[in-house]
């Protein structure tokens, strides 16, 4: 067992953010894989149990999802509009519509990124345990190794949902109450869908706080805590492209508690993210963890148009949050080529980490 005054010595983040965030890690890639290597030899030697897992998958929705939302809500909006005004069955097509966009999109979020038969690729998953408990933890940290780059930030791209959502209820008042709200409403939709147009795959930036920041949290937090403590460590694969890892790992598997760490930046508070039922239990021992630890922290439900493993979790019946830490200005950094170990020093990652581990001895 580590003792209390190991425990409280200092952690450095930075040099796990240095050896995982200097290049791009996108799945499939050897970077990827030496990263993977380098993070299963850590955790060994903290007396880790590790274990790679294959899984398959369709990198469709992770590619072309948002994309393709980005050209065809509009389209059918318009189409909408225009059968509205020349034939009398425009509210079948726009229930028709609706309901053919509601079905996709519960297919690909839900399914797809398993079932499609299409752009099939393979991930690897990498799990390690340790304590009491043996391969079933009380509590799961989980990070995702895997990077990509898009031509818009993640801050527009919010922005474009968010944009988009309010269109959609605009342009509905305006057919059933207000003719005269359709235009700008429509004209607001096509806007909002540019940065989901945009919203292409590649590998331009080196994906350090997206996300070696939170893999490296989740490291540092492991080697602060007894060697006993029921903990499990998953790093997956494919988050970027539709939560593929964490949603293959989490079928078939019975539910159960886990903290996700995803982008930790140098500045900013911590902050807790959810989605679904408020997980008042995790939400109560990480903000008494921050309070020792003298860490700022909020509580706030997952933000429009970002998607986290807390949400593949979450739908696969776990019990769940996303821990960040960061300002606005860190959203227009993600997904872009600013990401790199030349705009961050990984000096939040110690706080972030010391906090995890507080909350998950808590529980394990």
């Amino acid at each position: 067992m580590r003792s209390a005054e190991a425990r409280n010595n200092h952690i450095d983040g930075a040099p796990h953010l240095a050896r995982l965030g200097g290049r791009s890690r996108p799945t499939g890639s050897a970077a990827a894989a030496g990263a993977r290597t380098y993070c299963a030899t850590v955790l060994t030697a903290q007396g880790f149990t590790v274990h790679e897992h294959e899984f398959e998958y369709s990198q469709f929705p992770g590619r072309w999802a948002t994309p393709s939302a980005g050209i065809f809500i509009p389209l059918a909006a318009t189409i909408v509009v225009l059968l509205r005004f020349r034939v009398a069955w425009w509210p079948a097509a726009a229930a028709a519509a609706g309901l053919f966009l509601a079905g996709l999109v519960l297919f690909v979020a839900r399914r797809g990124v398993l079932g499609l038969p299409i752009a099939r690729a393979k991930g690897m998953n990498l799990e390690a345990t340790r304590g009491q408990g043996g391969d079933k933890p009380a509590v799961w940290l989980v990070a995702h190794l895997d990077s990509k780059w898009q031509p818009v930030s993640m801050l527009v791209r919010v922005a474009g949902v968010i944009v988009v959502a309010v269109s959609l209820i605009g342009l509905i008042v305006g057919l059933a109450v207000s003719s005269e709200l359709i235009a700008d409403a429509l004209a607001a939709l096509w806007i909002g869908a540019i940065p989901l147009m945009f919203s292409v795959v590649g590998d331009r930036n080196h994906g350090t706080l997206d996300n070696a920041s939170g893999v490296a949290t989740v490291l540092d937090a492991v080697a602060l805590m007894p060697e006993k403590t029921s903990v499990g460590v998953l790093i997956t694969d494919a988050e970027e492209l539709a939560l593929a890892g964490a949603t293959a790992w989490a079928h078939g598997r019975a539910p159960g508690v886990a903290f996700n760490c995803d982008s930790v930046d140098d500045d900013g508070e911590l902050v807790v993210m959810y989605t679904g039922a408020a997980p008042k239990e995790l939400v109560a021992s990480l903000e008494r963890a921050a309070s020792d630890c003298a860490e700022r922290i909020r509580t706030i439900r997952l933000i429009p148009g970002i998607l986290t493993d807390s949400v593949a979790l979450t739908r696969a019946g776990w019990r769940t949050v996303t821990l960040s830490r960061g300002t606005v200005r860190t959203l227009g950094r993600i997904h872009t080529s600013r990401d790199s170990l030349a705009t961050m020093d990984g000096r939040g990652i110690d706080g972030a980490a010391r906090v995890l581990a507080r909350a998950v001895m808590e529980l394990g």
